[in-house]
């Protein structure tokens, strides 16, 4: 669903922001359970690859949490090109090519897959440029697992590959989960003959700072609206039902798994503690960040409900065998909140 549930999320602006001239007091998100200590203590290097994108941007400042001035020897980030990677805080980090991957020298390595195109480059590009490009990047990383030495590998899917086959959604996510599905296939084929170690999250809704999409997201329409001091707006005509995760919550249950002394496939789905409908999510934003802004919404005139949501029984049974610290919705919020009030710009 888009950003409102129809239009592009609108820019926000710093006045009558609710977090303009406080004193920090918002946490950052940082690692939690037994992953983050095995792998804080662990000598692996760690590859991630789409490491520029939302998750990617996080995941590298929660392991800078974590690992230190460390990271700069343990951590190796890849992308579509070379660039620099800008965090919050003055960490910068460079960013290599892909096609570089295979160059890497030969030693204990986890890597964290996040590169893939998304739905919005799907949009404008023929199915057989989209599927081509995606290809490509998933036949660089599995050349190079066995040449640079990975013993374990996240593979961030998505929720979408449960719309692969669903006549009713558009072109675009039919295409995107069926290439989702395509990459669980080929990288879970690598574990099996390996022995390595393979997670799978399908990824339906996140919440956290580095979000980089307001049109897309409905989340961040609604604290947009919230930052400017301006009534949140629902433009959805029919139930919308969503549930989110923390990327740290994601994150550390992901670092547990990959880190556990198994081999084979760990797979789930995301999920929160609840599954509201949309409405239910603007106002959650209204009390988190500004009570008395209104929700507005016009009148339902579509029967057919919109649920993308999860079964999280898996992924929340694996956070608590790893002592995953859970991150509520109220919080999820203000850490997104809190980044997006800083990097106002981006959303104008």
């Amino acid at each position: 669903m888009s950003g409102r549930g129809g239009k592009p999320a609108a820019g926000t602006s710093p006045a009558g922001n609710p977090l303009a001239g406080r004193s920090p007091t918002v946490e950052w998100p940082r690692f939690s359970g037994t992953g983050a200590l095995r792998l804080g203590m662990g000598r692996e290097r760690v590859i991630i690859t789409g490491a520029g994108g939302w998750l990617g941007l996080a995941t590298l400042e929660m392991l800078h949490a974590l690992l230190g001035e460390a990271i700069h020897d343990r951590v190796i980030c890849f992308g579509s090109r070379q660039r620099s990677l800008k965090l919050r805080g003055g960490l910068t980090l460079e960013q290599r090519p892909l096609d570089a991957l295979s160059d890497l020298t030969r030693e204990p390595s986890l890597l964290l897959h996040l590169a893939f195109l998304t739905q919005e480059r799907a949009k404008g590009m023929s199915p057989e440029a989209y599927t081509a490009a995606n290809w490509g990047i998933s036949l660089k990383v599995m050349a190079a697992l066995n040449k640079v030495g990975v013993r374990g590998v996240f593979l961030a899917s998505s929720g979408a590959v449960n719309l692969a086959d669903d006549a009713r959604a558009p072109r675009s996510k039919r295409v995107y989960g069926a290439l989702k599905l395509e990459d669980e296939a080929r990288f879970t084929g690598w574990a099996e003959d390996t022995g390595g170690r393979l997670v799978i999250a399908r990824i339906f809704n996140l919440a956290g700072p580095y979000i980089n999409k307001g049109v897309s997201y409905a989340l961040a329409a609604f604290i947009a609206d919230a930052l400017a001091g301006r009534p949140i707006e629902i433009q959805a005509t029919h139930r919308v039902y969503r549930s989110y995760v923390a990327i740290e919550e994601l994150m550390s249950v992901v670092v547990g798994a990959l880190t556990a002394e198994a081999s084979g496939v760990v797979a789930f789905e995301t999920a929160g503690e609840a599954s509201p409908e949309i409405d239910g999510v603007a106002h959650a934003v209204a009390d988190t960040l500004a009570p008395r802004l209104k929700v507005l919404r016009p009148a339902m005139t579509r029967d057919l409900p919109d649920r993308y949501v999860g079964d999280g029984a898996a992924f929340h049974a694996l956070g608590e065998a790893y002592a995953v610290r859970q991150v509520s919705f109220a919080e999820q919020i203000r850490q997104t909140a809190d980044y997006m009030a800083e990097y106002v710009e981006a959303w104008e």
